[in-house]
């Protein structure tokens, strides 16, 4: 009897700790700006016209942007990254959009690599509004031609951006339902509800976009599960669409080319009337 005593004990003194561990470190799991503090690249690797920006959002804190051109463009993309590493870590992906015929503006959210400040889930939303603004004043492409476009982490800063402006058209990629319903997923032996901080509530925020709506995931995706990528598609307004791909959460973007890029491509003639590059 004692023995089992023992093992009940030690079991809920570890289930405690490992409960406490996650309450304390959500924030350092969630955001993960270490991952890559200096720029490992600039879009003239690429051949492309680029200009490194700095814009204020409205709390003040200073954020690091770049603004690449296409070549021939048809509209605009501002993107949203996922919770590690930084803008420069998105080349491949910028130089996807740019082939479509999009210039692209990418910021780092507070706190990645050389914006100011600490990542919070309010900080997030008041850098993407200084970024949908800063394009609004001086890109020179007005909110019709202008796509919002996020990633993982980032596909819950667009939602969020996209439910509160009007643009041409949003695309989410690898996007969870929120976070305490992807902690649930992962950690499904946690009392998560009680211990999160943050929310992310993707499935309330699409509900209210207007725009079309492109929703991308991938079935192989090892981090944020498949079923997440179709609840949100789910609780969207028309019109949207699905676009299921092939690859890990983020490599899927490559994997899956050039299907991604076509899928894209008529996505956005199709439903946000910008002409389809050929």
């Amino acid at each position: 009897m004692r023995g089992v005593l023992f093992v009940c004990g030690a079991l809920a003194v570890l289930y405690i700790a490992a409960a406490l561990l996650l309450a304390g470190c959500q924030t350092r799991i969630l955001y993960q700006p270490h991952m890559g503090r200096g720029w490992i690249g600039t879009p003239d690797q690429l051949g492309l016209e680029w200009e490194s920006i700095q814009l204020e959002a409205r709390d003040g804190v200073e954020l690091d942007a770049w603004w690449v051109r296409a070549p021939v463009a048809r509209g605009a993309l501002v993107f949203f990254h996922g919770n590690a590493g930084n803008i420069s870590h998105r080349l491949e992906s910028i130089r996807q959009f740019t082939d479509l015929g999009l210039s692209v503006f990418i910021i780092d959210y507070r706190g990645y690599g050389r914006s100011q400040g600490r990542p919070s889930e309010e900080g997030t939303a008041l850098d993407a509004r200084a970024a949908w603004d800063w394009m609004q004043r001086y890109s020179g492409y007005p909110a019709e031609q202008t796509v919002i476009f996020g990633r993982s982490l980032g596909a819950a800063v667009a939602a969020e951006l996209a439910r509160d402006v009007q643009s041409a058209a949003v695309i989410l990629e690898s996007s969870f339902r929120s976070v305490p319903a992807l902690a649930r997923s992962l950690y499904p032996w946690l009392p998560v509800g009680l211990l999160l901080r943050y929310d992310y509530p993707v499935e309330q925020y699409v509900a209210e976009i207007d725009a079309p709506l492109l929703v991308i995931h991938s079935r192989e995706d090892e981090i944020v599960p498949f079923a997440h990528g179709r609840a949100v598609y789910e609780a969207a307004r028309p019109p949207r669409e699905f676009m299921q791909i092939q690859g890990g959460h983020n490599t899927g973007f490559r994997d899956s080319e050039p299907e991604y890029s076509q899928g894209i491509n008529r996505f956005l003639a199709d439903a946000a009337g910008l002409a389809e590059r050929r």
